[in-house]
C-alpha cells in the first residue's frame, strides 16, 4: 500500500496551494490522487536531493580540516561536475518544464522568483567555474577557503530555491492549475 500523503504543518490546517488562493476549498486528495499530482515534486526533489549532497559534500571539504579529504584534483573535477550538471538540469527546466507549467501557474514565469533565482545561482556558478577552471591549468594554486567563500556566496539561494520548486510542484498546488488526466501529458 502506498504511503499517504504528508501531513500538514499544523494538523488543523490544511496545506495551501503556493501562488494561490484557490485550492484551499477542494476536496482531500485520495491517496491515488495524490501520487498522480505529487510525481512531479517527488522526482525534481530526487534530483534536488543529490545536488544538496554534493554541494555539502564539496563544502565539507573545503573545511578546515577538511571532510571528506579530497585530493585537489578530485575536488575541482567534482565542483566542476556540480556546476555542468547543475547547468543542465536548469536548461532542462527552463526550455522544457517551466515554459508549460508557467501557461496555468505563476510561480514557472519568467519574471518571477524561481527563474530569477536561476540567474543569481548560475552567476555565483560562474565565478566559483572560472576559479577552478584557473586552478585546473595551474594558474594559481587551489585554496579550498576560497572554494568554500564562493560555494557560499549562492548555497543560500541555491538551497531556497530548491525548496521552493519542489513546494510548487507538490500536489496540493499541482490540482489547483491542472486536472489528473493532464498531469499524465505534463514533461518530467
Amino acid at each position: 500500500m502506498p504511503p499517504p500523503p504528508p501531513p500538514a504543518a499544523n494538523k488543523d490546517e490544511q496545506p495551501k496551494p503556493a501562488g494561490a488562493g484557490a485550492g484551499s476549498d477542494l476536496p482531500p486528495l485520495s491517496a491515488k490522487e495524490f501520487r498522480v499530482y505529487n510525481r512531479m515534486a517527488e522526482h525534481m526533489d530526487q534530483f534536488h536531493t543529490h545536488f544538496r549532497l554534493t554541494y555539502n559534500t564539496l563544502l565539507s571539504a573545503c573545511a578546515t580540516p577538511p571532510k571528506p579529504k579530497l585530493a585537489p584534483r578530485a575536488l575541482i573535477t567534482q565542483a566542476l561536475e556540480f556546476c555542468h550538471h547543475l547547468t543542465m538540469h536548469h536548461t532542462i527546466e527552463e526550455r522544457h518544464i517551466f515554459p508549460v507549467l508557467a501557461r496555468r501557474m505563476p510561480e514557472f514565469r519568467r519574471e518571477l522568483s524561481l527563474l530569477s533565482q536561476h540567474k543569481e545561482i548560475h552567476r555565483g556558478m560562474a565565478a566559483l567555474e572560472r576559479y577552478l577552471e584557473a586552478c585546473r591549468s595551474g594558474e594559481t594554486d587551489l585554496d579550498r577557503r576560497e572554494v568554500g567563500r564562493l560555494l557560499e556566496g549562492f548555497g543560500g539561494v541555491l538551497f531556497e530555491h530548491l525548496d521552493e520548486e519542489v513546494h510548487a510542484l507538490r500536489a496540493e498546488n499541482m490540482r489547483v492549475y491542472w486536472s489528473e488526466r493532464e498531469m499524465a501529458g505534463l514533461p518530467m
